[in-house]
């Protein structure tokens, strides 16, 4: 497979760090330094489904491609837009595109939905059961989140949107998904599933309707095991660290990219760093950071990228492509 195109899209209201400041009562400065995050966008009018369609529509253009050229639309949010039917739907509601006249599936890998759709939209591709795929992430991160008990971590989250057009072509040379549930309960919104009901549990539904994350379990499963794992991916591809023009990582917050620099050895100048400025997108944020790098003219053509990140659950993704 190769991508195409590529779109982003953001709401319109910017949240800064000082308005933060303001609302929680702290000292100015708070949230910049507790955080790292300078701004993010919040969505105040419109849905989730608004922005998705918003990245969808920019991706198109970016391919040269028509809404009706695509046989396969895939939702790869974090958060889907409600628990049943699937999103994926709605989106090509969205684009106008006629009752039947293509597949939707949306796949969920948390922050890392969209790299797993990158790596099933290549199988099928290549099975030749689709020729063309629009992948789709977008999120509302800046719902449920902690803000009384966790306002540091409540603070990294912002929402966005971004998609990119896939279809037929050389570019794939390595992608490797590996999880570690030992931290499962690491990273998590507890409630929404099957795990509690909400005519008989009540209390402990609302208990867990909020993201919760434990920083330090999170740090020590990646501290032992990433390094390896990038190390593995790229021997799978055949390359060494040098050999990758850029690195498109997981924007989870500056600190845990500055961490992910140290621990993997990269060089800080072929690292898309835009997570002070955006805020962790969850599922949009590797698509977005990819979008951004392409529209600033990081990826010459022939480039070999490197996208990267983890999720909840506890999960590690790569993938190395040509562009």
């Amino acid at each position: 497979m190769r991508i195409e195109g590529t779109g982003s899209a953001l709401p319109d209201t910017v949240l800064s760090a000082g308005a933060i400041d303001a609302r929680l009562g702290k000292a100015a400065g708070w949230t910049l330094a507790a955080s790292g995050v300078a701004l993010r966008h919040v969505m105040t009018t419109g849905t989730q489904i608004d922005l998705a369609v918003a990245a969808a529509r920019a991706a198109l253009d970016d391919a040269g491609c028509a809404a009706c050229q695509i046989d396969l639309i895939v939702s790869a949010c974090g958060i889907p837009y409600q628990t049943l039917p699937a999103t994926a739907p709605l989106v090509q509601r969205g684009l106008g595109v006629p009752d039947g006249a293509v597949a939707t599936i949306d796949v969920n890998a948390t922050c890392l939905s969209f790299l797993a759709a990158l790596e099933m939209v290549d199988a099928l591709i290549k099975s030749g059961r689709y020729r063309r795929a629009l992948i789709v992430s977008a999120d509302i991160a800046s719902r449920a989140l902690p803000w009384a008990d966790q306002p540091e971590v409540a603070a990294l989250f912002g929402d966005g949107a971004a998609a990119a057009v896939v279809g037929p072509g050389a570019g794939l040379r390595a992608s490797r998904l590996r999880s570690y549930p030992s931290a499962y309960s690491a990273c998590e919104i507890g409630a929404g599933g099957t795990r509690f009901d909400f005519a008989t549990e009540r209390q402990a539904f609302e208990a867990h309707a909020q993201f919760r994350m434990d920083g330090k379990a999170l740090f020590r499963l990646t501290a032992q095991h990433f390094a390896g794992f990038v190390t593995e991916l790229l021997a799978e591809a055949g390359l060494t660290r040098d050999q990758i023009d850029l690195v498109v990582p997981h924007q989870a917050s500056p600190g845990a990219l500055q961490h992910m620099i140290r621990l993997c050895g990269f060089d800080p100048a072929k690292v898309v760093n835009i997570a002070a400025e955006v805020g962790n997108q969850i599922a949009a944020s590797i698509p977005f950071a990819l979008d951004h790098a392409r529209r600033a003219g990081r990826l010459a053509p022939g480039a070999t990228v490197l996208l990267l990140g983890t999720s909840a659950g506890v999960s590690f993704g790569g993938l190395v492509m040509e562009v």
